[in-house]
């Protein structure tokens, strides 16, 4: 088939052709949206998930549909080891700048811009000290405690917003990055909007572990926020996000060919796109076929190995690397930390700090007390493939 026309895009936060099987989700955002627009409350989101089922796709679908809707967006990965409030300043003046231009929030605008350069000020950050053209707002958002200061912050922008008939959307995707005290800060800013009646809505995206964070920053973060989980696609979606980008291109598939790719790839919708994509270039004939899908599972999997996998174990010190590997050994999971510890010859305790670690960086997480599991989809199967079948082969006999 013509590679040109493949509607399949494997990519990080590439919009698939077909957005199968997150109909709820979408529209309890557009209802969030609307519902701001008009002055009434709604509680923001907080998208969980593994790697690769689409979170930041999600993310970039409800920004799109909030600026549709005339909401203000600003949009921000957190990285690691990297301020919150580096990021948000930038974006929060962008945001206000905007609003400037209605004659209705000026007032309200430039209050909102000098808590915004008071904020720059006591977190020392240069871009506000160039860029925000106003005398800062003596006593609002200047303490330099973030827990303090971001509620103050964005309740000047949810006023300035409210008095130009707008709503603004804050997303954040990898929530899991921020420290506690961001986190924390994050939830009372949202809080006070919230009570306020002010049109500022959040949504979020991050690993599995998010909403226990969230709890532990503050309490009352579950009556915050939703906390849709973004899953593998059950077989009927799983089979219509294959299907119908390529019926649109006015091509086939055969089923059985369907049932291949569902099985190898359990549903998970970066896998989906990554067969896809494969079996449309692998496929000689006028439609994709079994042979063509049992065939495009080796180039599909070699893709997966050199990139998805690869770039997240490469993060990984050889200790770390030490400890995930022992983890494939023991099955699918998740794995008891006590198993795991044995596996390694070592104690529990002694392997806590290196379990924080990984944990940190993304790689695991804590499904339940005591047990630890893999926050990339098949991981296991992708070490078992390269390093431990590999030692295995290359050991005496």
């Amino acid at each position: 088939m013509d590679a040109v026309r493949n509607p399949f895009a494997p990519g990080a936060g590439s919009r698939p052709p077909e957005l199968a099987g997150r109909e709820v989700i979408i529209e309890d955002a557009l209802t969030a949206i609307q519902r701001a627009m008009l002055g009434k409350a709604s509680r923001s989101q907080m998208l969980l998930g593994l790697r690769g089922v689409g979170k930041t796709v999600l993310l970039n679908n409800i920004e799109e549909m909030a600026e549709a809707a005339g909401h203000l967006s600003s949009s921000i990965e957190a990285p690691e080891g990297k301020a919150l409030c580096e990021l948000l300043v930038p974006k929060i003046n962008q945001a206000l700048r905007k609003l400037s231009t209605s004659e209705r929030a000026k007032a309200k605008t430039h209050q909102a811009l000098r808590a915004l350069r008071s904020f720059a000020s006591a977190f020392k950050l240069t871009y506000g000290d160039t860029s925000i053209s106003v005398d800062p707002e003596v006593g609002v958002a200047d303490s330099g405690d973030m827990v303090a200061d971001l509620p103050e912050l964005f309740v000047r922008v949810g006023e300035a917003a409210k008095s130009a008939d707008r709503a603004w959307t804050l997303l954040i995707d990898e929530v899991q990055y921020l420290r506690t005290e961001e986190l924390a800060a994050l939830i009372v800013a949202l809080h006070k909007v919230n009570q306020k009646g002010l049109p500022v809505l959040f949504f979020g995206a991050g690993l599995p572990q998010v909403a226990a964070l969230s709890g532990d920053a503050k309490s009352y973060a579950e009556r915050l926020f939703h906390y849709p989980a973004v899953g593998p696609l059950d077989e009927s979606d799983a089979a219509t996000a294959i299907r119908q980008p390529i019926q649109d291109e006015g091509e086939e598939i055969d089923e059985n060919a369907i049932r291949e790719i569902l099985t190898r790839t359990k549903g998970y919708p970066y896998f989906l796109q990554e067969w896809g994509y494969q079996c449309w270039n692998l496929a000689k004939g006028l439609r994709i076929t079994l042979d063509d899908a049992l065939t495009a599972a080796k180039a599909a999997t070699k893709r997966l190995d050199e990139g998805f996998f690869k770039v997240r174990f490469d993060r990984l010190t050889p200790k770390e690397r030490e400890y995930v590997i022992a983890m494939a050994t023991l099955g699918a999971g998740p794995y008891r930390s006590s198993d795991i510890a044995d596996a390694l010859r070592e104690t529990h305790q002694s392997l806590g700090p290196r379990r924080a670690q990984i944990i940190s960086k993304g790689m695991i997480y804590s499904p339940s007390h005591g047990d630890i599991a893999f926050t990339v989809p098949m991981f296991n199967e992708y070490l078992i493939r390269n390093y431990v079948s590999k030692s295995n082969q290359s050991s005496p006999r």
